[in-house]
């Protein structure tokens, strides 16, 4: 399968692991191989409320088999859905532009902002990544780019509450620090002409690392963004639908409210739906300025999906399942760094949580080498995770929202397995 997947897709392709595995079936919080093995899933936010969760499939075939076309003929799922998905934010993010994926989510959020703004200049951490749009690749500085990046491109210091700068005591002196280079960043474009149209970043800074913010950190960048005349772009496509157990949306559990929030994965389950949440004003000089359609967003079929996504996480409970479990989780996790050297600090908010590799004796010294073998470990005992963060160091475990305490449990025996051989 691998050379036919190169010969046919092309090289540098990525797989996970080591041993890429073969999945032919998924059901809740279990994947199953072609070979028939079960592996607990403890990494994948797409199938956000299960692996065929039985209420979206059926409102994915009912709709499939009725009527699938054109976004631009009218149709009741399209705004049911809209009216629904809005009621989750603060009563100013009233409007949505539907969309396949995130990636072009985020292309349009930033279309949006030059256009209520009149600038190009976007700030964005110095770590992250928000899709594979030409536009919005352009702001992955996670990636190495040959060519370099856009001059109307500026960088800050990713938060990191744990590998603190020389001098720094606490979060409340790291987030000092990145504020400053924010200031730095806004008169940089302002000099050169671009000023600045939009600072995106995602709520709980997912891919640099998921840090402990202090109270208020976001809050204050957004004031200072706005100062300058910018705005706000939420990136939701991985804290979003309640994965952080403390509220729907990442930016309400870290205390700001943007002016653009853009989403994908989780909103259909997997199946191929995003979306752009904005105010009146600004989807109102977007569409006044731009001529925008969207072939299959707001499909009838994908609207199905996505309001079939709001009953389940309404009817089981999944953002207080997401605290409670979680918390169970990670106090598991941190027993399990008291009994591992190279376990070092644990974090995260509800079913997004994890705990750095590092080097025994080290505390902040990371150990990628040993994280990369534990992850091939545990995939080679039956659970999937991932790991992130700048030193590739820290395990990313955010598995389906129905991820239950029994889960948990298995995912810590074989963890505590995997550790010992370690």
């Amino acid at each position: 399968m691998m050379a036919r997947r190169e010969r046919l897709l092309g090289p540098n392709n990525p797989t996970f692991y080591d041993d890429p595995v073969h999945f032919v079936r998924g059901e809740g919080v279990w994947l199953f191989d072609a070979d028939g093995r079960r592996y607990l899933d403890a990494y994948n936010n797409v199938p956000h409320v299960g692996h065929c969760h039985p209420h979206v499939v059926e409102a994915i075939s009912r709709q499939a088999g009725l009527l699938n076309t054109h976004s631009r003929y009218l149709h009741d799922n399209v705004l049911d859905y809209a009216e629904r998905l809005t009621a989750t934010f603060h009563r100013s993010l009233s409007t949505v532009l539907l969309t396949c994926t995130g990636s072009e989510a985020n292309d349009v959020a930033l279309r949006m902002a030059r256009a209520i703004t009149g600038k190009h200049g976007v700030i964005v951490t110095d770590f992250t990544y928000h899709g594979n749009t030409s536009a919005v690749m352009e702001l992955a500085t996670l990636i190495p780019r040959e060519d370099g990046f856009s001059t109307h491109l500026r960088t800050i210091p990713a938060p990191d509450s744990y590998h603190l700068e020389p001098g720094e005591k606490d979060e409340t002196d790291m987030a000092a620090r990145v504020l400053a280079h924010l200031d730095a960043a806004i008169s940089s474009l302002e000099e050169a002409g671009h000023g600045v149209s939009a600072i995106m970043l995602c709520p709980i800074f997912a891919n640099e690392g998921f840090p402990d913010l202090p109270p208020g950190f976001l809050d204050r960048v957004a004031k200072r963004v706005r100062k300058a005349g910018g705005v706000v772009i939420a990136d939701e496509v991985q804290p979003g639908f309640g994965r952080t157990g403390a509220a729907m949306w990442g930016h309400q559990y870290s205390g700001f409210t943007p002016d653009i929030v853009t989403m994908g994965k989780p909103m259909g389950n997997g199946h191929p739906i995003g979306g752009v949440v904005t105010t009146h004003d600004i989807m109102h000089a977007f569409r006044t300025k731009n001529v925008y359609f969207n072939t299959f967003g707001s499909n009838p079929v994908s609207c199905a999906a996505g309001l079939a996504v709001l009953d389940v996480i309404e009817n089981e409970n999944l953002i207080a399942n997401a605290a409670e479990v979680g918390a169970y989780a990670k106090e598991r996790l941190e027993k399990m760094a008291e009994k591992f050297g190279f376990l070092g600090d644990v974090r995260g908010a509800g079913l997004f949580f994890g705990a750095e590799i590092v080097h025994p004796g080290e505390q902040i010294t990371a150990d990628k080498k040993l994280a990369k073998k534990a992850v091939n470990l545990m995939r080679e005992n039956g659970v999937i995770m991932g790991l992130l963060g700048r030193k590739e160091n820290l395990f990313k475990i955010r598995p389906p929202m129905p991820f239950s305490k029994t889960n948990a449990d298995h995912l810590f025996e074989v963890m505590d397995h995997v550790l010992s051989r370690l």
